[in-house]
């Protein structure tokens, strides 16, 4: 078995790497060739924690396996530690034989940010300039850094329940050479795109603070009960995900579904975008929104190219099991 510690992912894995390998598995899940085993997540009932399990198979990548974790939100303020907390197991598909254990957590942040920057890359308009953040927090800094990288944005605007952590994203916008200004939460339509990363149970976002033509990605909405923006909003978008399942139960969609104001079969996989077989945007005026609930499948992709890249770097520590 090869283990990749979680002090080597920073230095092996690129956002350009992470950005293929989740572009690509979107695009196999779509195409039929891949798929996530149901999501297991519970509260442990011991410091608030929430722990759980995703896997799945990709048949075209040949990647089999799970990522273990969860969410313990004491874990800075009384430990120092992320509060996300995560390790991604690999398994050889032809024999079942564990292969690898790979750190999880930087992994995590990347691939979350590259689910959404491939969102933007496929929805978003191509002449956007104005990128909006709803959130601030440590995974903010992520989205925003692949994000920019999308489009030639001329401005970054931000809120945050906490305006006090603002300045994380600044500091994320000035390294780009973006300017950034601070607004009030109804100041986001001006934006063109928009990451909403928080993690509440009650909608911040609501449907007129998004104006026309503009592309959202909910990022922080993977629990039932989660909830990031107003149910309208999704009523007046087309809305796309990484998994239609988890989208109408754990996602955003949860709860539009459940009032009745969209069906399942309004929700489309971005993967159906990126094969083709889907067109997308297809008006300038057109609001999309991409619902990233976080698949089993973009862990097990991002760790087996973090496992191909220690393997060719020498680094890879290799033990008997």
């Amino acid at each position: 078995m090869l283990i990749v510690p979680e002090r080597d992912i920073a230095d092996l894995l690129t956002r350009e790497a992470s950005f293929d390998a989740v572009e690509k598995v979107f695009a196999a899940m779509a195409a039929g060739d891949a798929y996530n085993f149901p999501v297991i997540r519970e509260a442990i009932g011991h410091e608030d924690a929430l722990y759980g399990f995703k896997g799945g198979f990709d048949g075209k990548g040949m990647t089999l396996g799970l990522k273990a974790g969860g969410y313990w939100p004491h874990n800075l303020e009384k430990r120092g530690l992320i509060n996300h907390q995560s390790t991604v197991f690999l398994f050889d598909p032809d024999t079942g034989k564990v292969a690898a254990m790979v750190g999880g957590n930087y992994l995590t942040a990347l691939r979350t940010a590259a689910a959404s920057s491939v969102s933007i890359k496929h929805l978003a308009r191509k002449d956007a300039k104005v990128m909006g953040m709803i959130g601030a927090g440590h995974q903010a800094t992520f989205q925003l850094r692949a994000a920019l990288e999308q489009r030639d944005f001329d401005k970054v605007i931000g809120w945050n329940y906490h305006p006090e952590m603002l300045p994380n994203i600044e500091k994320v916008a000035s390294e780009a050479g973006v300017p950034f200004e601070a607004v009030p939460l109804e100041g986001i339509v001006e934006a063109d795109v928009v990451i909403s990363i928080t993690s509440t149970f009650a909608p911040t976002v609501m449907a007129n603070h998004i104006s026309p033509g503009t592309h959202i990605a909910c990022m922080g909405t993977d629990t039932k009960g989660k909830q990031e923006v107003e149910a309208a909003l999704l009523a007046r978008a087309t809305v796309f995900t990484d998994e239609v399942a988890q989208s109408i139960s754990i996602g955003e969609a949860q709860h539009a579904v459940a009032q009745g104001l969209i069906a399942e079969s309004d929700v489309h996989q971005i993967g159906a975008v990126i094969n083709g077989t889907h067109a997308g945007r297809t008006s300038d005026d057109e609001i999309t929104l991409f619902d990233g609930t976080g698949v089993g499948l973009q862990d097990l992709a991002v760790a087996a190219s973090v496992v191909e890249l220690a393997v060719a770097q020498g680094i890879a520590i290799e033990v008997d099991f």
